[in-house]
Formats: C-alpha cells, structure tokens, sequence
C-alpha cells in the first residue's frame, strides 16, 4: 500500500470513529433513567396497541441523584425511592414498538399529575413520546394507567423511602419483591444495575396490570451474587 493509500485509509477510520461517538450521543438516555442499563423496550417503529404485554420499569431515584446531582427537580432532597421509570408495552419474542405516530402530547394537567410518580418533566415527555404513543390510549388514559401500575407494584419494606440502609445482592432484592407480593415469580421480574449500585427492579404485567411471564430479553442485568450499594435516599 502506498502512502496516499495509507493516508486515505487513516483518514477513512477516524471519520468512522467521529461517526460512531456521535451515534452514542445520540443514543444518551432520558433524565430519570440509568444510562447503562440496557433497555429491553429498544424496538421498532409499531402500530399503536398491538403488543402483548407491559413492563413496568422502576427507578431507584437515589441511584439515579448521585450521578446527576445538578437535576433539581428530581434530585433536590425530594426524598423519593423507587420512581417510575416507565410503562412500556413489550413483545413476547422481546424489544417493543416505540414512537408511534402521533399528534397528542400530555397537557399540563396530565403532567402535573404524572409528577407525582414520575417527578420530571422531562422524563414524562421522553415516556410518552417512546412508549405512550404506542400503547393505544391517549396521553391522559395512558398515564393515569401508568398511576395504577405504579401503586400496584409492592415495594417491599427494606427499600422503601427512609428505611435503613441494608446489605443487598440482586437475588436479594428480587426475593424482596417476591416475599412483598406472593401473585409474582421469578421470571416475572429483573433488577438491573449501573457500576454496582442498584438501579431499576422491571416487572412484566399484563394489559390488565396483573403479573405475568417476561418475554424473550427480560433477565437480570447484574451479578446476583455481588453485593449492590443501595445509595440512601436524598
């Protein structure tokens, strides 16, 4: 190879690499969510209503509060545990629709509700925009059910808001779940962590919000045996 060859070829690769981070930057996960848990809801653009399940996505807040210190909203000693991360209709063969057409955005009152769970503007916006738009309701009836996924999930007492720290693996924390709520099994919930702290616990619900098998791609996302550090709520 000569060297003009060699030159093209060098400059060739580091277009690509530029190409490439800019993709990532792209990709930066929404505020509330944790930028290294991979998402089980990263699907294609889909017919709004036609999936077979929910996941209910949540956030451990804390988690989320020491990396993004500066998210007022969220983060300013609002004292919040487990919020919710999201409501995401699923597929059974794995991943999910996302970005459905649509005109409808949440008003200012659907907000001001959701906040109560969903404490960012933000966050609720990215929510129903990726998953709302798909579940064939209207951004009102969406989040008013994502209210009652919510409070249906039962957050066991040892991670709760203002309980004591404990030690927990993620086997731990997914036997917490399953004592707190006998209607759930183990393959109807995962817990996921970012770089050894805990970060969401994800439960499979079906449309009526009763728990359910996970389809394909809905596992633990952490060593289950690794103690996790449970940041104390802020």
């Amino acid at each position: 190879m000569n060297s003009k060859r060699l030159k093209e070829g060098i400059a060739l690769s580091a277009l690509l690499g530029f190409a490439a981070i800019l993709f990532i930057r792209e990709q930066a996960a929404p505020p509330g969510q944790d930028p290294a848990a991979p998402s089980v809801s990263a699907g294609k653009v889909g017919a709004a209503g036609a999936f077979d399940y929910y996941l209910v996505a949540l956030s451990w807040s804390p988690t989320w509060c020491e990396s993004h210190p500066a998210d007022n909203e969220q983060c300013a000693r609002r004292g919040y545990g487990f919020i919710l991360h999201g409501l995401w209709p699923q597929y059974e063969e794995g991943m999910g629709p996302r970005d459905c057409a649509t005109r409808q955005r949440p008003d200012r009152a659907t907000i001001e509700r959701a906040l109560a769970f969903m404490p960012s503007r933000g966050l609720i916006e990215h929510e129903w925009q990726t998953h709302g738009t798909c579940s064939g309701l209207d951004p009102g009836q969406y989040f008013a059910l994502a209210d009652r996924a919510y409070a249906a999930i039962r957050v066991p007492p040892e991670l709760t808001a203002g309980s004591a720290a404990v030690a927990m693996n993620a086997g731990d924390v997914r036997s917490a779940f399953l004592r707190a709520d006998p209607r759930l099994r183990e393959d109807m919930l995962a817990v996921t962590c970012h770089s050894g702290r805990l970060a969401e616990v994800r439960v499979c619900v079906d449309q009526a919000l009763e728990p359910r098998t996970c389809g394909r791609g809905v596992r633990m996302r952490c060593p289950r045996d690794v103690p996790l550090r449970i940041p104390a709520v802020r």
